[in-house]
């Protein structure tokens, strides 16, 4: 039993506990006289999320590092070769309360203007790095509040339903361009982007 434990354990690799979806995302910066950050708007026929200002990205597939998911679906979003990104390095990648991990990268485009897919990507904005630099972004504070259902098992639990369950806070954070809204997991990124490289 020990040496079977011990054959599992010796080189095994750390993952998360539970089932999740993972998605690597490309803050791609544009080589410019003022560097700029690519979103995109999602096309408007997508069932997730359709319309969002969203980074380039998609699901990691099986068999797939986060790093060669980042590049492929950038590719694949801006129509563009992989000579035309040059990946600089990962971000800090996070675990969100809906079973996601998002993988974020940093890219530079060799190439400002694109053809993008119309089958994902209704169109395609830049930022200047300098407006988040000089921008702070508006804040909510969002709680999270476990919600069980009718026949949870609270007679299992010293306390029952008086025990003091743990609830958590996500921040939201919201950036206003011109006519356009980054919130949500994309705003998270850049806000973090912006506070490293400060």
């Amino acid at each position: 039993m020990i040496s079977n434990i011990e054959s599992i354990f010796k080189n095994r690799q750390a993952d998360l506990i539970g089932n999740y979806n993972k998605y690597a995302v490309m803050i791609c910066i544009t080589e410019e006289e003022a560097p700029s950050i690519v979103f995109e708007i999602r096309a408007l026929t997508l069932t997730s999320q359709p319309g969002d200002v969203s980074l380039p990205g998609g699901k990691i597939e099986p068999g797939e590092s986060p790093m060669e998911a980042a590049i492929r679906e950038t590719m694949e979003e801006l129509n563009i070769g992989k000579e035309d990104i040059k990946v600089i390095g990962a971000m800090d990648y996070f675990v969100s309360p809906y079973n996601q991990v998002i993988y974020p990268f940093v890219g530079i485009l060799k190439k400002c203007d694109f053809q993008w897919s119309k089958d994902e990507v209704h169109k395609i904005f830049k930022v200047p790095v300098d407006f988040f630099l000089s921008n702070e972004p508006e804040k909510y504070d969002i709680d999270l509040i476990p919600e069980f259902p009718d026949n949870f098992p609270y007679h299992l639990i010293v306390g029952g339903k008086n025990y003091k369950f743990s609830k958590g806070k996500r921040e939201q954070y919201f950036y206003k361009y011109n006519e356009y809204v980054i919130w949500g997991f994309t705003a998270l990124i850049i806000k973090r982007f912006i506070d490293i490289i400060r």
